[in-house]
């Protein structure tokens, strides 16, 4: 898979030959002919009767798969996989967030506000204040009742949640910085103002983001 995402196989090109791949890994031929499946499965390849198997273009690899992110988010230099990643994110937690301000009762909003002012007194720990910060936004996932979404959030989240490339910098006044964003998302919502706290978290995600990614590449694909 690294080869391919790699460009050692660009789309378009057969694979080797499987006695070339079988020496190649070291591996025998039913190693290889399972591996094919996988890559088959996860539309990195279509084998065609009497043309081998044809490496396919990036637009049909399945990059929910977490195998396929993953390999593409290490081989991406530019980080605009994770742009991309980071601009899906903002799309359906901003919607959520909309929902949630109709529909949450005060119970939720207590749970935010619990949430928000822990993290202020973990903001020198970043595996405690990551870990509360995945729950005041997993709280808002639930509390607008889109199950596709939150799903979908918490797929692609998963496979990068403990990169270094996703996570960045993460000191003690960017995480303090940050829960500010989560106090402003947390009053729209405990307001009841739909649009605002839309508005709330789209900026949150945006800020965060560009706070903890590198100088790799140019963010553009964040402009909206």
């Amino acid at each position: 898979m690294g080869r391919i995402v790699r460009g050692e196989h660009p789309s378009g090109t057969s694979l080797p030959p499987e006695p070339a791949l079988c020496e190649s890994f070291s591996v025998s031929r039913t190693v290889i002919r399972e591996a094919v499946k996988v890559l088959q499965e996860k539309g990195l390849v279509q084998v065609r009767q009497g043309a081998g198997t044809m490496v396919t273009p990036p637009s049909m690899w399945n990059m929910l798969d977490e195998l396929v992110l993953g390999a593409v988010v290490a081989e991406d230099e530019t980080l605009g996989v994770l742009d991309d990643l980071v601009v899906t994110r903002r799309l359906l937690e901003s919607d959520m967030a909309l929902v949630a301000a109709r529909v949450a009762d005060q119970e939720t909003v207590e749970e935010l506000r619990a949430l928000v002012d822990l993290m202020d007194q973990v903001v020198g720990d970043p595996i405690a204040y990551r870990k509360h910060d995945h729950a005041f936004h997993d709280l808002i996932m639930r509390a607008s009742g889109n199950r596709i979404a939150r799903g979908v959030v918490r797929a692609l989240e998963s496979q990068v949640y403990n990169t270094a490339r996703y996570t960045g910098r993460t000191d003690r006044q960017l995480c303090a910085a940050s829960n500010q964003g989560h106090r402003r998302i947390c009053e729209r919502i405990a307001a009841h103002d739909p649009a605002g706290a839309s508005e709330a978290m789209f900026t949150h995600i945006t800020e965060a983001w560009l706070v903890r990614r590198s100088d790799a590449g140019e963010p553009g694909r964040l402009d909206r």
